[in-house]
């Protein structure tokens, strides 16, 4: 989703402004010499070693070698159920509750477990950094979710020098007054009083380059974060937090929460990617964009599921006919859910519900049907819509038109002029270039220079040391603020991938090492005991420094304040939440009250606890007995080219075995030399079989719309949660 992001996005020394196929990437087969040998007598065939009886009562999952003595990989539904059947439960109840103070609090309950089972441990959110810009605060969209956050056509940018932080203070206080009525927020007539120039190009960086400009065949924010800036949908936030209309001019919802009907705006329309207008913007271009989502399965449906009426039957293979997305006329768009769903509007600001333009579609290769579209895109061809380095392979309807898109050097956006907001358009050209953060002295020089807006000061790539040698640290720097994306690092509980199909980033395990790793990490205690011995300050230190280094720790998946419940709750065992309580608070309640370790606040090292990892360490090595063989072998892949990832792998490798000791736990840093392969090792793992580490912390979440479920549902099982490959399961 926008918003399964990459760790190494947010390393980047840049201003952060805010992936699913069933074939697994095989080791390169060894080369054979093919000359026949002489054929020994027949001998019975060697049997592999006898395994281990598990303890009297242990009911863990436990991995064993086949009769070839070859590691096997497990049953994915069998692992879930085992490391999270109780999360499940909790989820299915809060899904069936009748308001949202409730489903909030048993949403809580269900995250208290999520945390438990330590299949996966929060690491840090966006920001918390030091930086320097020139980029004014709250310029463009200013929510917590969807994709309005990636869409920059209000930014104000400087021209001249950095934004002091004195500046900044202001223009805060200016926003906060906004917000509270009084005035309005207007950061460029501030800045050029104060004697700054404004920009109207803006360039920044890109690390992984879009596959698809077809934003509804697609997950990644690597590729909507260029293409929601050249489409708008329904409704959209303003950097006031406040939503707006965009291509709904308005609209009216049902008594009964079931019936949204929305009023296309008249004089919207399509362009080329030159300018030249293609067609008008109708109620059918979200029909047919809604249909074309569904039937590209691309990791976007799962959150319209049991929300649209006939959305779960059209993916099951019935008819579209039967799915709540109606265009009642030209300009006039129904849409019927099965349920009412207080947070629906709040979903309209995610890319699955964007619109296409039909005429566009059919006349470059589309169909509708999963089957059609299915065959239809193998044949290039004929299939042209959305291809990624072809701007002219789609048409835009938003603020920007897309000129140029080089994977490997650069994309270019430009302002539509004809744009039907065209006057709250502040930049004319946008420039994104291909950086993956290898060179950061000149990534630092160039926007000193002004060819960037901003950089953020590390420790271990040497920038704050050099801004601090030529006194920009000091004029300028200040803290960024944090966000509500939530990056985690997942165990993985069934690996299937012990090296990519070229041969590259390849495990030294032995084939019982790889069942060894498998049975422990299916072990909870064991789990524990790695989770709560690794030291997420020390491995931020390395980064960010060592005054920031909690600055921008998060302890659980859901920003802790996300919602908050608006009355007095009480839970089924009389517990009463009173009205305000943020759901940090909550989630918190219920970690201690299940003996769960963690402090769930951000700003706080809520994991680390030596101690506790070392009685969890003990205890698993009492559950586990005999059934592997220490020490456990945890393989962590690391993209060697970037200082700041190879930093954080070195830190973790020796936090986990100086406080478990290398005797139980081997931490194993295997070399990714591309970015690519780092990619595809993890954060690219079409499913939880190709994931090709133990650990992983380079993928995040952030949310896409209002309500707790927006993170929950992505550790859903049977395949259904989006995050569960990041564990290595479905």
């Amino acid at each position: 989703m926008k918003k399964f992001v990459a760790m190494l996005l947010a390393l980047m020394m840049i201003l952060s402004l805010a992936a699913c196929g069933n074939t697994t990437p095989a080791p390169a087969e060894p080369v054979v010499d093919e000359t026949p040998a002489e054929q020994p007598a027949e001998q019975p065939a060697e049997q592999p070693a006898e395994q281990p009886a598990e303890p009297e009562g242990y009911q863990g999952y436990v991995s064993e070698l086949d009769a070839d003595g070859k590691y096997v990989r497990g049953d994915d539904e069998e692992i879930y159920e085992g490391a999270l059947g109780e999360y499940e439960a909790l989820m299915a109840a809060a899904k069936a509750a009748d308001n949202n103070n409730d489903r909030f609090v048993l949403y809580a309950q269900a995250e208290a477990y999520l945390l438990d089972s330590a299949v996966m441990i929060p690491t840090t959110t966006q920001g918390g950094t030091y930086q320097i810009s020139r980029i004014a605060p709250r310029t463009i969209p200013y929510v917590q979710w969807g994709n309005d956050d990636d869409r920059l056509f209000g930014m104000v940018v400087t021209a001249d020098d950095f934004l002091t932080p004195e500046e900044r203070n202001d223009l805060f206080d200016l926003w906060g007054k906004a917000v509270a009525g009084e005035g309005e927020y207007d950061p460029a007539a501030y800045l050029t009083e104060k004697g700054h120039t404004l920009a109207t190009e803006y360039k920044t960086t890109f690390s992984t380059a879009p596959v698809t400009i077809d934003w509804l065949n697609t997950s990644s924010q690597s590729d909507t974060e260029i293409t929601v800036n050249c489409v708008d949908g329904l409704v959209q936030y303003d950097n006031l937090n406040v939503m707006q209309p965009a291509m709904a001019e308005s609209w009216e919802i049902s008594d009964d929460g079931l019936t949204y009907t929305f009023h296309i705006r008249e004089g919207a329309k399509w362009y080329t990617s030159e300018g030249t207008e293609y067609a008008d913007v109708t109620a059918n271009d979200f029909v047919a964009g809604f249909h074309h989502m569904l039937d590209t399965a691309a990791g976007l449906e799962w959150l319209v599921e049991g929300v649209v009426a006939g959305a779960s039957e059209y993916l099951a293979g019935g008819s579209f006919d039967d799915v709540g997305y109606k265009a009642i006329d030209e300009k006039t768009l129904e849409i019927t859910l099965e349920a009412d769903t207080p947070y629906f509007m709040t979903m309209l600001t995610y890319s699955c519900f964007l619109p296409i333009c039909e005429p566009f579609y059919l006349a470059h290769g589309g169909v509708y049907g999963a089957e059609e579209y299915q065959a239809a895109f193998a044949d290039t061809n004929t299939y042209t819509f959305g291809k990624s380095e072809d701007v002219a392979s789609q048409v835009y309807s938003g603020p920007f038109l897309l000129q140029k898109l080089q994977k490997d050097s650069e994309i270019v956006v430009v302002k539509n002029p004809n744009y039907y907001n065209a006057d709250k358009v502040t930049l004319d050209k946008i420039t994104w270039i291909a950086d993956a953060g290898e060179n950061p002295d000149a990534y630092y020089n160039d926007t000193v220079a002004g060819v960037y807006a901003a950089v953020a000061l590390r420790e271990s790539n040497g920038t704050m040391a050099k801004a601090k040698e030529d006194g920009n640290f000091e004029k300028y720097a200040y803290v960024t603020e944090t966000t509500s994306t939530s990056y985690f690092g997942g165990l993985n509980l069934n690996r299937g991938t012990f090296a990519l199909e070229a041969g590259t980033v390849a495990s030294t395990k032995d084939e019982q090492q790889k069942a060894d790793t498998v049975t422990a990490l299916n072990n909870k205690n064991f789990r524990k005991a790695l989770q709560h011995a690794f030291d997420k300050g020390a491995q931020n230190a390395v980064i960010n420094g060592e005054d920031l280094k909690y600055a921008n720790l998060r302890n659980m998946y859901t920003h802790p304040q996300f919602v908050s419940i608006t009355a007095d709750t009480t839970d089924a065992d009389g517990h009463t939440f009173p009205a305000g309580t943020f759901y940090g608070e909550m989630v918190q309640y219920y970690c201690d009250k299940i003996g769960c370790k963690v402090q769930v606040a951000d700003q706080i090292d809520g994991w680390f606890n030596p101690e506790a990892a070392k009685e969890y360490l003990e205890a698993a090595k009492a559950e586990l007995g005999d059934l592997v063989s220490y020490p456990i072998q945890i393989d962590v892949v690391y993209f060697s080219a970037n200082d700041n990832i190879t930093a954080q792998a070195e830190v973790y490798k020796q936090v986990i075995e100086s406080t478990l000791g290398a005797e139980n736990v081997q931490v194993n840093l295997v070399e990714a030399t591309t970015r690519e392969d780092y990619y595809a090792s993890g954060y690219r793992a079409s499913n939880g079989e190709a994931g090709n580490f133990d650990m992983f912390y380079g993928s995040g979440w952030g949310p896409d719309f209002g309500d707790p479920c927006t993170y929950l549902d992505t550790f859903a099982g049977e395949g259904a949660g989006y995050m569960t490959k990041v564990i290595g399961l479905f």
